[in-house]
């Protein structure tokens, strides 16, 4: 029974492992999401500081040619600090995000030759909740603990009876006496039993212990499943909620915020928008371009949350 009990000792270190593993994971998907996410923000905020300078350089000619006045032109060179300060910041974003991913990898290579690629995405085709629950209730090492903490508890029970019991002590002995007056008496061979009288437990206390540490262990298995549900469920909502955000983001707002802001750059690049709309449809389609990019980022986050409470990668 002491071996069984080591063996179960060394199951449940093994699973706290493998939970430890899993929890490291985590931070280190949360770390290459959150690069993956500054460089998309930073390839957008370049985007559009590239179609605003081409703009302002339209602007610039009809200015020349006097189409516009100088408060206009003044107006848009302004606006372009805000895109010029999206720009920097993006680039102090990732450069943090790089950062705190290459001091989980305990990666020493600088971070100005430091990158990572990978598919900033979402992926819309979700299983079932009860399927991450039942994946869940088979791969969770926390639960498995639990679990193994149980059979553990019930085999310590079980020596500690074992330790508290007495048993009969069996001996023989043989001994040869060539001074024996008896011819025949010169070999003799002997065998006694003695049984101890139990009067007292010698191991009652040891027996109660083990014996509550099974009703506790039962309970907190219970609890850990319970656990195990509830991160489940709750990840599932997050990242269920993001799909449903996302969805119409690239079937239809997209495209509708690059179509209205090319739409009215081009109706005022000919007369036929004010300053004011043009720098409002500008304002759109960033904040259109931004809100899907986070959202993004917010789903890769789910993502992995969710692979956390199943215990293993469910969602890419």
């Amino acid at each position: 029974m002491r071996l069984e009990s080591a063996q179960k000792g060394t199951l449940i270190a093994e699973s706290n492992h493998a939970d430890l593993e899993r929890t490291l994971l985590f931070s280190l998907r949360g770390a290459f999401v959150a690069t993956l996410q500054a460089k998309a923000v930073l390839r957008l905020a370049k985007e559009n500081l590239g179609y605003y300078d081409n703009v302002l350089d339209i602007s610039r000619t009809r200015f020349s040619v006097g189409d516009i006045a100088q408060i206009d032109l003044d107006r848009l060179e302004l606006q372009r600090v805000q895109y010029e300060s999206d720009v920097r910041s993006a680039e102090v974003n990732l450069r943090t995000a790089k950062i705190q991913l290459l001091t989980l990898l305990n990666d020493r290579t600088p971070v100005e030759q430091f990158d990572v690629s990978g598919l900033f995405d979402f992926n819309d085709q979700l299983q079932s909740r009860e399927e991450f629950r039942k994946i869940a209730v088979d791969t969770r090492p926390d639960l498995k603990t639990a679990v193994e903490a149980v059979g553990k508890a019930q085999t310590d029970h079980k020596l500690a009876i074992a330790n508290g019991s007495t048993d009969p002590i069996l001996s023989a002995w043989y001994t040869h006496n060539s001074s024996n007056n008896n011819p025949f008496g010169l070999n003799t061979l002997g065998v006694s039993v003695s049984i101890p009288l139990r009067i007292f437990d010698r191991n009652q206390g040891e027996k109660l212990r083990t014996q509550l540490d099974i009703d506790r262990s039962q309970k907190l298995t219970g609890a850990a499943e319970a656990l195990v549900y509830s991160d489940v469920d709750s990840a599932y909502a997050v990242v269920n909620s993001n799909v449903l955000l996302l969805k119409p983001y690239k079937a239809k707002y997209l495209q509708q915020a690059v179509r209205v802001r090319d739409t009215v750059a081009f109706s005022y690049q000919h007369g036929g928008a004010s300053l004011v709309e043009f720098l409002n449809a500008q304002s759109e389609y960033r904040t259109v371009e931004l809100s899907y990019l986070n959202l993004i980022g917010s789903y890769l986050t789910a993502a992995a949350q969710l692979n956390l409470a199943v215990g293993q990668e469910v969602l890419q």
